[in-house]
């Protein structure tokens, strides 16, 4: 019988975390990923499994596009034909800072896990799915980018850029892969209250409450989670291309 399987990036914690437990929500069987095969992976793999469905660990550093087919293979090997790819690896900067002060290491890092990481696992997926026959159900490749991808944050400004350029590729993939009947889209969140924005939540949550989201608050996983699941099982017909801006309302412009 046919099912949708995803391959979920960076989704050892996190908004990947969350991701990945409400596609399984959704029926569907995923492969959650993390840089190593450490207890932090093998306990997300358990928690995605709680909701009944079939989940493996495929450990990848997704900067190694050498690892991208193989990886590939593996979730197919262990839960059959792949029809979603939900790209969410992503880094922030090593220091936050002066853009005068940015190091080359850190706009490398920045570039080659937020953008060239995913432009080209999104390569390999499509090759795949090109490749073959598809059962007829909904094949979809889902970006978390971020707010950051059109607004700036002077301490993070490599992050910006690499985020604009993500958002940029999903754009370009969206038209490429349109005629093959897949969709993308970009998953933009804002404030979302993670391992990677805990140092800095408390006071973006005083911003938030202050009048910097239009929903006075800061945003949960599970919210960005049940997003993406939505798009991935084709709730929004007919539509490709978008960006989603999960950030509550936080870049509506207004004087």
């Amino acid at each position: 019988m046919s099912r949708n399987v995803a391959l979920v990036t960076g989704s050892s914690r996190g908004i990947g975390l969350a991701t990945a437990v409400e596609l399984a929500r959704e029926g569907f069987a995923v492969a959650v990923n993390g840089p190593a095969d450490d207890d932090e992976l093998r306990a997300a793999v358990e928690r995605v499994r709680v909701e009944g469905v079939q989940a493996v660990a495929v450990a990848f550093d997704v900067s190694e596009l050498s690892a991208h087919a193989p990886a590939l293979a593996r979730v197919e090997e262990a839960l059959g034909p792949l029809t979603t790819l939900v790209n969410n690896a992503g880094v922030g900067v090593l220091d936050r800072g002066d853009p005068l002060k940015v190091s080359e290491a850190s706009y490398d890092r920045c570039l080659a896990v937020n953008t060239k990481a995913q432009f080209f696992l999104t390569q390999a997926f499509a090759r795949l799915l090109l490749g073959r026959a598809r059962a007829d159900l909904f094949h979809s490749v889902v970006n978390v980018t971020s707010s950051n991808a059109l607004a700036v944050a002077e301490p993070r400004a490599e992050y910006c850029v690499s985020k604009a350029a993500a958002a940029m590729s999903s754009k370009a993939w969206a038209v490429r892969l349109g005629r093959e009947d897949i969709a993308v889209y970009d998953v933009q969140p804002g404030l979302i209250a993670t391992e990677m924005t805990a140092p800095v939540i408390a006071q973006y949550e005083e911003r938030a409450k202050a009048g910097l989201t239009l929903l006075p608050r800061v945003g949960q996983p599970a919210e960005v989670g049940r997003i993406i699941a939505s798009l991935a099982s084709g709730k929004l017909p007919y539509t490709t291309g978008q960006a989603i801006s999960a950030d509550a309302g936080m870049l509506v412009p207004r004087f």
